[in-house]
């Protein structure tokens, strides 16, 4: 009997862009090939001209290495956009609200394709082309207004990008239990519906959703995250060195340092052997920009 053919998969480090110590980490990981994509937040405190073309340079050598944006709308963050509301302090709403607002039918889904809009407008405008693929900072591409906002801004801006949703493979009975990938679950399901009705692609499954504040075996986390994944699955992680810039933005510090470590040294090659996993996945670049055109968005069902 001959050997199953390795599944391939996206291992995607989120938020560069958010501190130096987390773009250090990343681009390590991206130079030492042991992540195949990296989610950039144009709203972060460390995506000058400088971080950018320190991770074209990373990217140079590993052209496996897919960039794509990672769409901020969440504090403490602030938008691009001068117009852009509810906003509190300045900033985007906090997570819980932004998703309670969202769930209530609250927000301006054309104020949201605006700063999504000026977001992938500031990709392309620092690093000469429009993303790989287009995924969202704590998931917010799923909820209810963003969704349908999301899939028409990059439908009508990056077209030939693909998107992540975050609905797992595995079979019911092994998804209960957890609510945070519960919810992910519920939420991709209409995300998915509108990306395929947009023409849109997206990966087959997702894995990589834990309690951050909780300090976690990382080895023990990646190998749940193979089970039942298929080829093309995507598996989120968050390596990164701690510094000040990252404490004074995001409570997930320490974890991030773990992952880093486990993901460059000596156990995880052997981890990807065992579990029949590659990252060897092809992709497919966009090499040209163009101006944005307005974005018409479809009613929400």
């Amino acid at each position: 009997m001959s050997e199953a053919a390795p599944r391939r998969i996206w291992l995607c480090a989120d938020d560069y862009g958010i501190s130096p110590g987390v773009n250090r980490a990343i681009r390590d990981l991206i130079e030492r090939r042991r992540i195949n994509a990296t989610s950039v937040m144009m709203v972060g405190s460390a995506i000058g001209r400088d971080d950018v073309r320190a991770l074209l340079d990373a990217t140079a050598d590993n052209p496996g290495c897919a960039i794509g944006l990672h769409a901020t709308l969440t504090a403490p963050f602030s938008p691009l956009t001068m117009h852009y509301h509810p906003l509190h302090g300045g900033m985007f709403l906090p997570l819980g609200r932004k998703l309670r607002g969202a769930l209530l039918r609250r927000h301006d889904r054309h104020v949201i394709a605006m700063e999504l809009t000026a977001q992938l407008e500031a990709f392309a405008e620092r690093f000469g082309r429009m993303p790989d693929y287009v995924d969202g900072h704590q998931h917010v591409q799923l909820f209810p207004q963003v969704r349908d906002a999301f899939v028409s801004v990059v439908k009508a801006v990056a077209p030939n990008a693909w998107v992540r949703q975050c609905g797992r493979a595995q079979p019911l009975a092994q998804r209960l239990g957890a609510p945070k990938p519960l919810l992910l679950d519920v939420l991709s399901r209409q995300f998915r519906i509108r990306a395929t009705r947009a023409g849109i692609a997206f990966n087959p499954g997702f894995a990589g959703a834990y309690d951050f504040l909780r300090e976690s075996d990382f080895e023990k986390l990646l190998i749940s995250f193979f089970d039942g994944l298929p080829d093309g699955g995507l598996v989120m992680c968050h390596p990164g060195f701690v510094d000040e810039v990252l404490t004074s933005l995001d409570p997930f510090t320490d974890q991030r340092e773990r992952e880093h470590a486990f993901l460059a040294g000596d156990r995880f090659l052997p981890l990807l052997a065992a579990h029949n996993v590659t990252l060897d996945v092809t992709v497919a670049s966009n090499s040209e920009v163009t101006p944005a055109p307005v974005v018409r968005l479809p009613t929400e069902n």
